[in-house]
C-alpha cells in the first residue's frame, strides 16, 4: 500500500514542508523580517565627563557621561540605528519632592540632547518627561500625602516637554501615565512653536515586575515609596489597556508604545489592529537581563534568543522595538548583510 498516497489523500495534496525544504524557500516565504530600521536604542546618562559606568544588573549596558554618549551615538548612527531614547541618572542632591530639576533648561537630559543633536544630526532623539529620575520618592509624578497628583504632574511634564523640544528632542515620549497628558503636551508643544515634534505615547505601561534593573540604572529602586499601581495598568487588564490607548489616540499621539514587551505581545497586536498607528514595544530591562543572565550561564544561545524575541515583536504587529540589544543586533545585521 502506498502510504504517501494515503497521506496526500487526507491532506488534499497540501504539504507544508515543501516550503520549508531548503534555505532559499524558507527565505522566500518568510513573513516578517528584523532590520536595523526597527531598532531604538535606550541609553543611560550620568553627569561628569569620561564616564562609562557598567550597570551590574544589566550586563553589557553602562551609564555614560554626555561626551561618551555622543561617541556611542555616533557609532549607532553609523550602524543605521534610526533613533535613541535617553534616560538620566542625576545627582541625589538634585532630586526633590516635585522633581523640580526636570524644569531646569540645562539639566542632564537636555544637555545630552543638545550635544547629540549637534554632533549626530542624522539620528532621532526620543526623550521622556516622567518625573521618576528627578524625584526623591521615585514616583513618576508629584506625590503629596501619599497621592500622586494627576493635574499638577501634567502641568509640570508639559513644561518639561517644551524645554526638551527647545533642546532639540525630536519625539517626546511621556511614560508617567497621567490622565490627559498627551493632549496637554500636544497643546503645549504647538503653542511653543514645536508643531513638528512628535509624541510617542507610552499608551499601555503596565505595573510590572520587569522594571527592576532599570530602576537600578537610574538609581530609583531604593527611593520608591509604595508602588505605582494607582497609575500604571494592571497586568490582568487588556481591555483597559486599549481604552488607555484610545484616549491617547484621540488626544493626538503620533505613535503608541507597549511596555513591557514579551509578556504583552497580545496587547501589541490588539493596539496595532485597533488603531493602525505606528506601534512600538519596549523590551525592558528585566527582559534583557533575563536573556543575558541565562546566556552567561550557558543555558541558552543568547544571540539566537535575542534575535528570536525581537522578531516576535514584529510578528505581533510592532513597527519597531526599544531594546538594549540594539547595538548588538545592528552589528550582527551589518555582518550578515
Amino acid at each position: 500500500m502506498d502510504k504517501t498516497h494515503l497521506v496526500d489523500e487526507v491532506t488534499g495534496h497540501r504539504r507544508m514542508r515543501r516550503n520549508r525544504k531548503a534555505d532559499w524557500t524558507r527565505r522566500m516565504v518568510q513573513e516578517n523580517r528584523l532590520t536595523v530600521d526597527d531598532l531604538i536604542w535606550p541609553i543611560f546618562l550620568v553627569p561628569g565627563t569620561g564616564i562609562v559606568d557598567p550597570i551590574a544588573a544589566m550586563p553589557g549596558v553602562s551609564r555614560m557621561s554626555v561626551d561618551k554618549a555622543v561617541e556611542a551615538v555616533k557609532e549607532a548612527a553609523d550602524l543605521g540605528i534610526p533613533a535613541i531614547a535617553t534616560f538620566p541618572d542625576i545627582e541625589m542632591e538634585l532630586r526633590d519632592e516635585t522633581g523640580s530639576n526636570s524644569l531646569v533648561a540645562d539639566n542632564l537630559i537636555n544637555q545630552a540632547t543638545t550635544a547629540i543633536k549637534k554632533a549626530v544630526p542624522n539620528i532621532g532623539i526620543i526623550t521622556d518627561v516622567a518625573l521618576d529620575p528627578f524625584t526623591s520618592h521615585g514616583h513618576d509624578g508629584i506625590l503629596r500625602d501619599g497621592v500622586i497628583l494627576n493635574d499638577e504632574t501634567v502641568d509640570q511634564v508639559v513644561r518639561a516637554a517644551v524645554m526638551q523640544a527647545d533642546a532639540g528632542s525630536d519625539i517626546i515620549a511621556p511614560s508617567e501615565m497621567m490622565d490627559g497628558r498627551i493632549g496637554a503636551i500636544r497643546r503645549g508643544l504647538d503653542a511653543a512653536g514645536h508643531q513638528d515634534v512628535g509624541i510617542m505615547s507610552y499608551a499601555t505601561k503596565f505595573s510590572s515586575g520587569f522594571y527592576g534593573p532599570y530602576r537600578e540604572a537610574i538609581n530609583t529602586s531604593g527611593l520608591l515609596k509604595g508602588d505605582k499601581n494607582s497609575y500604571y495598568i494592571s497586568p490582568a487588564n487588556g481591555t483597559e489597556a486599549l481604552r488607555d490607548a484610545a484616549l491617547d489616540v484621540e488626544e493626538g499621539a503620533d505613535m503608541l508604545m507597549v511596555k513591557p514587551g514579551l509578556a504583552y505581545l497580545d496587547i501589541c497586536w490588539r493596539i496595532k489592529e485597533a488603531f493602525g498607528l505606528p506601534t512600538y514595544a519596549y523590551q525592558v530591562s528585566g527582559e534583557y537581563s533575563q536573556i543575558k543572565a541565562a546566556a552567561m550561564n550557558g543555558w541558552i544561545d543568547g544571540d539566537r534568543i535575542m534575535m528570536e524575541t525581537l522578531l516576535c515583536f514584529k510578528r505581533a504587529g510592532c513597527d519597531g522595538i526599544l531594546t538594549y540589544f540594539a547595538m548588538d543586533v545592528a552589528r550582527k545585521l551589518a555582518r550578515n548583510g
